[in-house]
């Protein structure tokens, strides 16, 4: 079993920048995928970015391509705007199951960090 916490959360203006951070707590493999998804009030939940923790190879979202960062842990998103706002989603599983960004391909979950853009 593995759990997942994320932190790191918050109220940030415009442009500005905030790293979510993804606590993991029993197995956490060599050969999962980790993953952030986000769902803002009234839209479908939205994936944004995957790691293959094997090969460090990364897959984004379009809408976040250019000022998202993953690593295995964190979430450095830069020049954030007011569509990022949303409850952000740590995800995991093992890699022979994940289809990155495939949200239902995911096997574990966090509760969520919340995280706002506005000035």
């Amino acid at each position: 079993q593995l759990q997942l916490v994320e932190s790191g959360g918050g109220l940030v203006q415009p442009g500005g920048s905030l790293t979510l951070t993804c606590t993991p707590s029993g197995i956490d493999s060599d050969f999962y995928h980790t993953a952030w998804f986000r769902q803002a009030p009234g839209k479908e939940r939205e994936g944004v970015a995957d790691i293959s923790h094997e090969d460090r190879q990364t897959t984004y979202a379009d809408s976040v391509k250019g000022r998202f960062t993953i690593s295995r842990t964190t979430l450095q998103m830069n020049s954030l705007e007011p569509d990022d706002t949303a409850v952000y989603y740590c995800a995991s599983g093992p890699g022979v199951e994940v289809t990155p960004l495939l949200g239902f391909t995911y096997r574990y979950w966090g509760p969520g960090t919340q995280v706002t853009v506005s000035s």
